[in-house]
């Protein structure tokens, strides 16, 4: 028996499942108890998962074990929508500019357990969430890149093609110094190689595309990407010659 099906024997023989999570958080620390926020989300409630989401910043702020019951709510949004209850889907989306880091993680934690029941559905929903918010596009980036995810050429070409969408839009964007684009910028300097590796052929040709952008910050995404053991172990000479057309300044730091 593994650790997420212990946590659910043990969540199932507990009325009260709060000094719980709680005691057994990870939190504050580097690592959140992900094994239990599965089990969360596989054995919670709706009222539950409502009342768990509903623990606010100022209610649970970052790194304290209270942020973790906010954390499991909202993935367990994830699953009452893959079970269909989909009026949900608004509630999930409000938590995408959250600004603690493992709530928004929650939420591609929720996206993917949608993809994980329908994932024609979840690519629906988030070609609005793309063209949303910079953090609603980064939930979206950040839910759609999960390998498991993209098995289906049909759905590695639509994920590609929704990375392709949000890259082009950063040029638009005028205040490059927010939390927001911060945040989006981080998450596609790994998710194209996610994609890519998924889909190679047209994932590389698409990549390349922006190899020849003038806009600083794709070309750090590019390079980022360039970065990965995935891409590397995919096609090692492409990366050595991409990386060539780049520049050395793929060695950057992100500020």
């Amino acid at each position: 028996m593994g650790k997420v099906d212990e946590y659910r024997n043990r969540l199932k023989s507990l009325a009260d499942w709060k000094p719980f999570l709680l005691a057994e958080s990870g939190l504050p620390g580097k690592r959140a108890n992900l094994e239990l926020l599965e089990a969360v989300a596989a054995e919670g409630t709706r009222e539950l998962f409502l009342e768990l989401a509903a623990f606010t910043p100022e209610k649970a702020s970052a790194d304290s074990p209270h942020e973790f019951l906010a954390a499991c709510g909202v993935a367990g949004l994830g699953k009452l929508i893959a079970w269909g209850d989909t009026g949900l889907l608004p509630e999930l989306r409000r938590h995408a500019p959250d600004p603690r880091w493992r709530v928004r993680e929650s939420v591609a934690i929720a996206l993917q357990y949608i993809g994980d029941a329908d994932m024609d559905f979840l690519l629906r929903e988030m070609d609005g969430w793309s063209r949303g918010s910079l953090y609603e596009q980064r939930a979206a980036a950040v839910g759609l890149c999960e390998p498991r995810l993209l098995a289906e050429r049909k759905h590695a070409m639509a994920v590609l093609a929704l990375l392709d969408r949000i890259t082009a839009g950063l040029i638009t964007v005028e205040d490059r110094t927010s939390p927001g684009f911060s945040i989006l910028r981080k998450a596609l300097g790994y998710c194209w190689s996610v994609a890519v590796t998924a889909l190679p052929a047209p994932g590389k040709e698409l990549m390349e595309k922006w190899f020849s952008s003038r806009d600083k910050d794709i070309l750090w995404i590019m390079r980022e990407n360039l970065k990965k053991q995935r891409l590397t172990r995919l096609d090692a000479e492409w990366v050595r010659k991409a990386q060539q057309r780049l520049g050395k300044s793929g060695n950057e730091s992100e500020p």
